[in-house]
């Protein structure tokens, strides 16, 4: 590995535009469009933000930046929400949108090889002809490399698993230059640290992900999909417990409460009844899931629900995830001159109520807009809290109810985040979640990337 005083900052920032030219980009404008995130911190942008093509580019621009000291930050589609990708020390933001290509699809295996950039419709709509798709659907149409990067799930991990269960292999340029291979397309291994297992969540602070080995799954012969209301939360959520422990294959199990539901109806022109809901999908045969969706209503009316709306056409479908997909916007648009404080925990399913009735409780007495949605499927909710913009006083409610919620999933045996991820936001939880196991990643970070050069201010104590 090059030495930090190896080049300065400025003569490093010459050599990445010898090596980029125009695809090295200092202004201010991109800077600022690379500065912020979906969530709620302040504008950090980068020095500069780099366009590579290849991944023996992207491995020179680390050296680079190595030796002159420069922060190296990915970048995908910009979703996230703890800051991950957000640049608080400057230095130089790797954007992968001309690395956005399906490098090979292997049917036969079920297997695609992906570069970073990519989105995973735009993988999904590659793959139509072959009869597979790849099923991890966190909502937004984010990039694959981001997506492994920050271990997502969304609406189908209930059944399909989550980034750790469908990435087989990866490419990796560490912090020194040197580019990686993890994994293989076979099924399984024993042979080894699992490292493509460690790379995915890492958040970038390991390395940059080049490429990706994805799993794929068919595409299956029938899909149902269904919305019901319920007169209470403790219902809808005892309705999810009960149809898991019947062992019902459910494709997705989502939850809206009362407010969330209202919100849906102002943005998409809906009339769902003024209650909380279940959205829940079945996959598989014509038989299956017909037998799937009238279990599922029998136990479902056993909890007290109603107006079952049954969507088999596509269109209806599409329609019906779209809402769910929205949410945020949604939930932003009913409540202007907010400022959105999204925030997520999951704890063990058997817990699910007692956690969700707890957390809108609080919001209740809060006084604050706080709509609640979740993948109650895997124990795993979210909060979009809505402080009025300038007003301190409501903005210090809502930073002390999101940290309840994580004190709450840790009481009852959760984390504090099965989606969103750690970046800055979350650091404060890591210690008490992780204790010793948290200076365990300091240290692999620290073997990996001793000059701190990959993403640093994120996930890691003292970063």
């Amino acid at each position: 590995m090059l030495d930090k005083s190896h080049m300065s900052r400025d003569e490093g920032f010459a050599a990445l535009e010898a090596l980029l030219g125009a695809r090295l980009n200092r202004s201010q404008s991109d800077r600022d469009l690379h500065g912020r995130a979906e969530g709620h911190f302040a504008l950090m942008p980068p020095d500069a933000v780099a366009y590579p093509e290849t991944t023996a580019e992207v491995a020179e621009v680390v050296r680079i930046c190595a030796a002159a000291g420069l922060p190296v930050i990915g970048w995908g589609a910009g979703t996230s929400l703890e800051g991950h990708a957000i640049a608080p020390r400057g230095g130089v933001c790797v954007d992968f949108q001309r690395m956005a290509s399906v490098v090979q699809v292997q049917p036969e295996e079920m297997v695609a090889v992906v570069q970073p950039g990519i989105t995973r419709e735009a993988l999904n709509t590659e793959l139509r002809a072959t009869g597979l798709f790849f099923p991890v659907d966190p909502g937004a149409n984010a990039s694959l490399g981001g997506m492994a990067s920050t271990r997502a799930s969304g609406t189908t991990a209930v059944r399909y698993g989550t980034m750790r269960a469908n990435v087989l292999g990866l490419e990796v340029v560490l912090a020194d230059g040197r580019v990686i291979r993890t994994g293989t397309r076979a099924p399984k291994s024993s042979t080894g640290y699992d490292l493509t297992a460690l790379f995915v969540g890492a958040e970038g602070t390991l390395g940059l992900i080049t490429e990706l080995t994805l799993k794929l799954h068919g595409q299956p012969e029938a899909v149902s999909a269904a919305v019901c209301a319920f007169a209470d939360m403790a219902g809808a959520v005892d309705a999810v417990i009960a149809t898991i422990q019947s062992g019902i294959p459910m494709a997705r199990i989502e939850f809206v409460d009362r407010a969330a539901a209202a919100c849906f109806n102002a943005q998409s022109g809906a009339d769902w009844p003024d209650a909380p809901h279940l959205m829940i999908e079945f996959h598989g045969s014509d038989a299956a899931v017909a037998e799937q969706a009238a279990r599922f209503g029998e136990i479902a009316a056993d909890f007290g629900a109603e107006g079952f709306r049954w969507a088999s056409k596509a269109e209806d479908r599409t329609a019906l995830w779209a809402m769910r997909h929205n949410a945020y916007r949604a939930m932003v648009a009913a409540n202007p001159g907010c400022v959105p404080v999204t925030t997520d925990i999951c704890v063990p399913v058997s817990r699910l109520a007692e956690a969700v009735e707890e957390t809108a409780a609080e919001i209740a007495a809060s006084g604050i807009p706080g709509p609640i949605v979740g993948h109650v499927g895997d124990g795993n909710f979210h909060a979009l809290l809505l402080p009025k913009e300038g007003d301190k006083a409501e903005w210090n409610r809502a930073m002390s109810l999101a940290a309840n919620m994580a004190e709450r999933a840790l009481r009852l045996g959760g984390t504090v985040s099965g989606e969103h991820g750690i970046g800055m936001g979350k650091l404060k939880y890591m210690q008490s979640e992780h204790g010793d196991a948290w200076q365990v990643m300091a240290a692999i970070k620290a073997a990996l990337d001793p000059g701190n050069v990959m993403n640093p201010g994120k996930l890691l104590p003292g970063n």
